[in-house]
């Protein structure tokens, strides 16, 4: 273990615009101070957005939970045939999106299963026709495994499933799916819906089609801390090649009622979640954006979070389904969010997809 002085050290390079290495990261996890990690990162932090804090106004649409993948650690998802299964209409997800744009939103998150049966064209007609309605409203949608369960069921290849749904309409990727970026650690979790390199091929796929994306990480499972300093390190690598990562969005792994969770012993704990962020923010030098997890965490520290690296604040959330499936249930509107920032000493922003500033 490091020194109090060797890793003040590592976090007086990294405030300083030093890029750190895997092994530095992996001594600031042992670092048992918090405040010093939470310090350094809340000046890297600053140092990049000042004393704004961003948030946003949308809506999850998760337009389906017809799966196939049967990943351990959902508890959303359903097979064809279930009684809990359902595939939204058209004209179920305009009304969705109707009720957010009358609440101030600018963007849908919409996101759903590998379902097994629906083509392409009704991906691109969804989103050509909302588009059409909507202009001003940016679909935030789809991730890497369903791009791949696309390419499968048209049996084109990923490239020309994206360059159609852009051709449609399509604006942005979120990082779902990433899970945790250590071929190790994902078969550990049992089945996922993409490999480590089939997710980074898709997002780099993305960025070349000029579809900017975010990353996720879901962590506190059955990871190592390694594990974790090697998500950072491939996100970091895919950054520095192609710079379409907007944000980074780390999140605890939700253990209710799914089979994973049975498995886990000892729920992550409030402290490995801002060390994580902390140790996130000093190594992503190239991430200009990271995201805290209210969702995931509460409000409280949420809150905190904006001491440790964060940024942002993601959204309001007007409608979310699949945490909250697993027995995660926080709310919060735009007074909410407004005040837990300017309560912190922040100056609040309401920001669209591409984190152009909305104050109003």
């Amino acid at each position: 273990m490091k020194s109090k002085r060797e890793i003040t050290k590592i976090l007086e390079k990294a405030e300083n615009g030093t890029r750190i290495s895997e092994e530095e990261a992996s001594a600031l996890f042992q670092c048992q101070d918090l405040l010093l990690l939470g310090d350094c990162a809340n000046t890297i932090a600053r140092k990049k957005n000042g004393a704004i804090v961003s948030y946003i106004v949308d809506r999850n649409i998760n337009y389906t939970n017809i799966c196939t993948a049967s990943c351990a650690f959902c508890a959303f998802s359903r097979k064809i045939g279930h009684p809990e299964a359902f595939l939204l209409t058209y004209d179920e997800i305009e009304k969705k999106v109707v009720e957010m744009v009358d609440l101030g939103g600018t963007q849908v998150l919409l996101q759903g299963g590998l379902h097994p049966e629906l083509p392409l064209e009704w991906y691109t007609e969804l989103i050509s026709l909302m588009k059409e309605k909507f202009p001003r409203v940016v679909f935030h949608a789809f991730s890497p495994p369903e791009i791949l369960n696309l390419a499968k069921i048209s049996k084109k290849d990923p490239w020309e499933v994206i360059t159609a749904l852009k051709e449609a309409g399509w604006q942005s990727m979120p990082g779902g799916g990433a899970e945790i970026l250590a071929e190790q650690a994902r078969l550990k979790m049992g089945k996922t819906k993409a490999t480590t390199d089939e997710w980074l091929d898709i997002m780099e796929l993305c960025h070349q089609a000029e579809i900017g994306t975010t990353a996720t990480m879901m962590f506190g499972h059955v990871e190592t801390k390694e594990n974790r300093i090697e998500h950072f390190s491939r996100l970091r690598k895919l950054q520095d090649r192609t710079g379409g990562f907007r944000a980074f969005i780390p999140w605890i792994f939700q253990p209710g009622n799914n089979p994973l969770g049975k498995k886990i012993t000892h729920k992550a704990t409030s402290f490995d979640y801002l060390q994580t962020l902390a140790v996130s923010r000093i190594f992503l030098d190239n991430f200009q954006n990271i995201q805290g997890s209210w969702v995931t965490m509460g409000k409280k520290v949420g809150q905190l979070s904006l001491f440790f690296g964060a940024n942002d604040l993601g959204s309001t959330m007007i409608e979310e389904n699949v945490v909250s499936a697993a027995g995660c249930a926080h709310t919060m509107d735009e007074q909410d969010m407004i005040y837990l920032i300017s309560d912190a000493g922040f100056t609040p922003l309401k920001r669209d997809t591409f984190y152009s500033y909305h104050p109003d």
